[in-house]
């Protein structure tokens, strides 16, 4: 029996031409290169120019997509952009990016869960493509976080960057086991209860105001390392797989720590984990495509390995993927 897969077939990235090494944040704070690395394991990152939108981002990343798929902008018959901090409050950034790329036909909107975001918005296209409302969909993931930081808490507004990434997915038949490319399985959870935990406090209906990014960062630890296991093992376990079959995990860049914690709950070494963080930050829902791209170029993933990816956010929110490239 044939079964319809979501087939990554063509990925991309984009990181802004500044690049802010940890030691530039000491003209101002009471913290040091050491002191962000040791907490983060994170050494630079990049924040967008002046008048440099998300959506700018975003387009780079999906022109690079397209040409890695050797694609044109109206094969695309959606476009699904996970991002927290939006161009504007409406329209979605997504219709943004597609009238830049020349995209005339088709569908795009924007989904929201933060730093799981990308995860959420691969479900989305996974459930489009199965469902064949669509043949392709590009998803996306972009933030420029250094626009809601708060710049007088050192525990915060060191950890964030900006980019973008983008994957391309194409509807493929497949023989309805492991073996198929694709994404084979998918796990989303939130809890509302948590809140308090990882919030902006700033809203269209709240302050009118944009605000700033709070967050309790032992408390995201705690809940992180535990709530990433849980996601990635429900994801496998939908499928019958485990954590010896997998290839890489491609984990949300937020904390090498927390990269390292969550890799040792699933018994997955090191060895087999793409870690970027040290060089981009934490870029939200762009860290997982953004690592994507990044390892493609490596040279590390390759047609065929089996990919987990899962990320936490605000929300809270999280969830997993799996899919075979």
């Amino acid at each position: 029996m044939t079964t319809l897969r979501a087939v990554p077939i063509g990925v991309g990235h984009y990181l802004p031409d500044r690049v802010v090494p940890n030691s530039e944040f000491m003209d101002w704070l009471d913290t040091s290169d050491e002191w962000i690395k040791s907490r983060s394991g994170i050494e630079r990152r990049h924040f967008a120019a002046k008048g440099q939108l998300t959506s700018d981002l975003a387009i780079q990343a999906a022109n690079m997509a397209l040409a890695d798929a050797g694609l044109q902008p109206n094969d695309i018959d959606a476009i699904v952009l996970a991002t927290s901090t939006p161009d504007q409050t409406f329209p979605s950034t997504a219709t943004k990016v597609q009238q830049a790329i020349g995209m005339t036909q088709g569908f795009a909107f924007d989904v929201q869960a933060v730093c799981a975001g990308f995860a959420f918005a691969l479900t989305n296209a996974n459930a489009l493509i199965v469902a064949q409302q669509a043949k392709r969909v590009m998803v996306i993931g972009a933030e420029t976080f250094s626009r809601i930081m708060n710049w007088e808490d050192r525990t915060t507004c060191v950890l964030f960057g900006d980019g973008a990434g983008a994957v391309i997915l194409e509807a493929q038949e497949g023989t309805g086991d492991t073996s198929d490319r694709g994404i084979l399985a998918c796990d989303l959870n939130s809890d509302g209860r948590y809140n308090d935990v990882l919030y902006v406090d700033g809203g269209v209906s709240s302050t009118q105001t944009t605000g700033v990014l709070v967050m309790q960062g032992q408390e995201v630890f705690k809940h992180a390392v535990q709530k990433l296991a849980q996601t990635a093992n429900a994801a496998l376990a939908k499928v019958g797989l485990g954590h010896s079959d997998v290839d890489w995990v491609v984990p949300h860049q937020a904390n090498l720590r927390i990269i390292k914690r969550t890799a040792a709950k699933l018994e997955v070494p090191m060895e087999k984990v793409v870690v970027t963080v040290q060089d981009h930050g934490n870029t939200s829902a762009a860290s997982i495509p953004l690592a994507l791209s990044v390892a493609k170029q490596r040279g590390q993933i390759k047609k065929g390995q089996l990919l987990l990816t899962e990320a936490i956010g605000g929300g809270l929110s999280w969830g997993a993927v799996l899919i075979r490239w």
